[in-house]
């Protein structure tokens, strides 16, 4: 059965780390592409950073974790990790993982809606 389970959120101080990992059953990680997302309150998901299939190649990171986050994928463990330094206040949200099991371009999107299996989400608190 095709899924993803989230692990790794949780409450640091300004500035402190966290890595999140996605693992993922049911499919072969290299062949699709995944996403991380994050929600505030009463918002829609906003695309965080994404890998490409196959060769990874293609890797996004949204304009306001550019140079924190990094995301990575180890094949083997069909897992996929968000490293994420340097954490600010603004970076509380739920955090969710996502794979692209219809995908229509080479390159990884940051937008939800070509997404179409979603772990349940971890939450990630910073405080000041």
């Amino acid at each position: 059965q095709v899924h993803l389970v989230e692990s790794g959120g949780g409450s640091v101080h300004a500035g402190g780390s966290l890595r999140l990992s996605c693992e993922t059953y049911g499919f072969s990680l290299n062949d699709y592409h995944i996403g991380w997302f994050r929600a505030y309150p009463g918002t829609e998901r906003q695309g965080v950073s994404c890998i490409s299939r196959y060769d990874g190649g293609t890797i996004y990171y949204h304009d306001s974790v550019k140079g924190r986050f990094i995301i990575s994928r180890d094949s083997a463990r069909n897992t996929v990790y968000l490293q994420m330094n340097n954490l600010q206040p603004d970076d509380t949200a739920v955090y969710s993982c996502a794979a692209d099991l219809r995908p229509m371009y080479s390159d990884c999107s940051p937008h939800e809606h070509v997404y179409t299996k979603w772990g349940q989400g971890t939450q990630v608190t910073v405080s000041s």
